[in-house]
């Protein structure tokens, strides 16, 4: 994502407060669950895709927290400048949203996604991502934001996520109409991911992550294995 796109996902998150480290501790869970699904020995690839201009302790946990950077090829639509100033050891790859990934098949051992899946804009593009994760890397780890989170990720709106209409209602209202269209926002849920999944022919894992609360935990994974 551009840096000016991302600045939108973190506007309700303040550096040092306590959203931000409660974020910050969900996504320190989402990299652990990264590491037991997905195993990755000293000398496995990993392609990061849709990583963030953001650069705070929040954002880009896979490059923060990761001790093999020089492994990781890290992917976004912009030139991602300050990005790559904070993690001069990864190799960062400006690609095209919704298009083709420019690596061949199977060149990662590893790829993931966090926070993005929800962005790409249709059902259709979601499949259309996952499917280039699963044509360039053997295994896949995706999380997204869970829908059924007391609080809605991207606006801070309490509990009127449950439902499209409380949810469209609720932005409105709120002067944050731009969060309740498809095209910025997809609500995700447990049935979401497992349609996605029932898309491809491979073994696959869907589960709780980030800030464990059970069915109302923050996050979801979806893992994907090639048989």
């Amino acid at each position: 994502m551009s840096d000016v796109v991302d600045r939108k996902y973190y506007e309700v998150i303040k550096p040092a407060s306590l959203g931000e480290r409660l974020l910050i501790a969900a996504r320190d869970r989402m990299f652990a669950d990264f590491l037991a699904h997905t195993n990755p020995s000293s000398e496995a690839l990993i392609v990061d895709v849709g990583v963030s201009d953001v650069i705070s302790d929040a954002a880009n946990f896979l490059e923060r927290k990761y001790q093999y950077k020089g492994n990781i090829t890290a992917c976004g639509l912009g030139e991602a400048s300050e990005f790559q100033g904070a993690f001069p050891e990864v190799t960062y790859k400006q690609i095209s949203a919704n298009e083709r990934l420019p690596f061949d098949d199977d060149t990662f051992d590893i790829a993931t996604a966090n926070a993005v899946l929800e962005h790409v804009g249709s059902s259709h593009h979601q499949i259309h991502l996952v499917g280039e994760l699963l044509r360039i890397a053997k295994t896949v780890f995706v999380t997204v934001p869970h829908r059924f989170f007391p609080i809605e990720h991207h606006t801070a709106i309490p509990l009127l996520q449950y439902t499209d209409i409380s949810f469209r209602l609720a932005c409105l209202c709120t002067g944050k109409a731009s969060w309740s269209d498809e095209q910025n926002l997809i609500l995700m849920s447990w049935q979401k991911l497992r349609r996605i999944a029932h898309q491809f022919d491979c073994d696959h894992k869907i589960g709780y992550t980030g800030l464990r609360l059970g069915p109302f935990s923050s996050n979801l994974f979806l893992f994907l294995a090639k048989r």
